[in-house]
């Protein structure tokens, strides 16, 4: 159990075990424009949020080690949940008798206490849906504080803090610290609920669905009956977690009996538009600059959710044709001579189908690759190895890359990306399994059509495959 935190006066400064993660690395921007001295550790540290903390001032030594926290003694210490029992930084705090805290405790310690907190949730769009909720509140000139798992464009970054009352914040289920094995979701205090999917994942942490579910119980079961739950009822296993709520639930997507429902969804090039409608009433007719199934419905919800706070979706609407996206979600990395290079941080079979149709629909013209590396701790193993068959199949060709520090997954649970490859090539796929970053980058350059887009699906660094990519292409043409 951590130890009773010195009073907010009292803090000055704050040391963060793993700092470079997307929700630590906000975290500390946070602490740092609030005016504490903020200092943090980790092992890997890559852009985006390495771009962020050197924006901020923010000095991140890289490794772990005891000195860190014991040299300055800071006043708390904040430890991220990718941080194990026996790290020799954490050892070293929690030994020491130095106050320490995990991530979301410390979000709701020095942020949330009196807000109106929003909490998106789900396996797949937490991201996104934030971003689009933040910046419609923000264009509302509602002044919203919002934290959001990725850099939001027109956010300009991750984090955001307003002087409103609402603060609009990604919560997912992950375990909160190796001291703390509760979902970080249920720390937030919620009040407004966005549910976009529940599906399995996490396979580190959960055995199955009905595992995952039973913890989303528990999310739906805390938000009071003034409060408001908004998900996606096209979905069977998130109706079926709606069950236990007390708050009014508001369902969204393509079908009835959904409330907030869409119709004649129209993709081009630019974007895509659909109609929206609440119920029998026709609200606005939206275009959204982004593509995808799923980006809609992301949509969807983020209008619902601002209509309970009060934003009328017609000024949403006005938002969503501004929306710029965020970054690793479909993003357009460069463009050299034919070849568009696209990086998004689909993982789960669900989000790499999704993401290839979306990337299918922004350029249909072009033959598409997709690149996969199986990197989260659900990825690397079996579990879905047929599904992400599936998934792929909507490529015109696939790449596999080596399953990222595969000795930490026994080799009968761990993924076989060769046998991947071998069911995509008896579909008629053009697939390959090349481990090295390096093998990646020649094979496409050395097969290029001159109309060719690779979808580069990664939730880490991937050897920095994107930029090195685009830079032999320029080299080549």
């Amino acid at each position: 159990m951590p130890p009773e935190l010195p009073p907010l006066e009292a803090i000055r400064h704050v040391h963060l075990v793993a700092v470079a993660g997307t929700g630590m690395g906000s975290l500390a921007c946070m602490l740092a424009d609030r005016g504490f001295r903020v200092s943090g550790s980790d092992q890997d540290i890559y852009p985006p949020m390495s771009d962020q903390l050197r924006d901020a001032s923010i000095e991140v030594q890289k490794g772990y080690v005891a000195d860190h926290v014991l040299r300055e003694s800071p006043d708390l210490v904040v430890i991220g949940n990718s941080v194990r029992k026996d790290n020799p930084e954490a050892r070293a705090a929690i030994d020491s008798g130095l106050p320490y805290i995990s991530f979301p405790d410390a979000v709701q310690f020095f942020f949330m206490r009196g807000k109106h907190s929003v909490v998106v949730t789900g396996t797949h769009g937490k991201t996104t849906a934030t971003s689009m909720i933040g910046w419609i509140l923000t264009h509302a000139g509602v002044d919203p504080s919002v934290l959001v798992g990725g850099v939001a464009r027109n956010l300009g970054g991750s984090i955001r803090l307003g002087r409103g009352e609402h603060f609009v914040i990604e919560g997912d289920e992950y375990d909160t610290a190796f001291f703390d094995k509760t979902p970080k979701f249920l720390h937030y205090g919620a009040r407004t609920v966005l549910l976009t999917s529940c599906e399995f994942d996490h396979a580190d942490i959960y055995a199955s669905l009905a595992d995952i579910q039973a913890e989303f119980r528990k999310l739906i079961a805390t938000v009071p009956e003034r409060g408001r739950i908004i998900a996606a009822s096209d979905s069977q296993s998130v109706r079926d977690v709606l069950e236990v709520a007390r708050a009014r639930v508001e369902g969204y997507g393509f079908r009835e009996p959904a409330l907030w429902r869409v119709s004649d969804v129209a993709f081009d090039e630019e974007g895509t538009d659909f109609t929206l409608w609440k119920g029998e009433r026709r609200m606005s007719r939206i275009h959204l600059p982004l593509h995808g199934r799923h980006n809609v419905e992301n949509a969807l919800g983020a209008v619902a959710v601002c209509d309970s706070l009060g934003v009328d979706p017609g000024r949403s609407a006005e938002a969503l044709e501004e929306f710029q996206g965020v970054r690793r979600r479909q993003e357009l990395r460069g463009d050299e001579n034919g070849f568009a290079v696209i990086d998004d941080f689909a993982h789960h079979p669900t989000a790499v189908r999704e993401t290839i149709a979306a990337t299918r629909a922004s350029h249909p013209d072009r033959k598409l690759w997709a690149v996969f590396e199986p990197r989260t701790n659900t990825s690397r193993r079996r579990y879905f190895e047929a599904e992400l068959v599936e998934a792929l199949s909507g490529a015109d060709a696939v790449i596999l890359a080596r399953v990222f520090r595969p000795e930490q997954i026994p080799e009968e649970e761990r993924l076989r990306p060769e046998w991947v490859v071998s069911e995509l090539a008896e579909r008629g796929l053009e697939a390959k399994y090349l481990p090295e970053v390096d093998e990646i980058i020649d094979h496409l350059a050395r097969s290029r059509t001159g109309s060719d887009v690779a979808l580069i699906m990664s939730n880490g660094g991937f050897g920095g495959i994107w930029d090195r990519l685009l830079a032999r292409l320029k080299q080549s043409s």
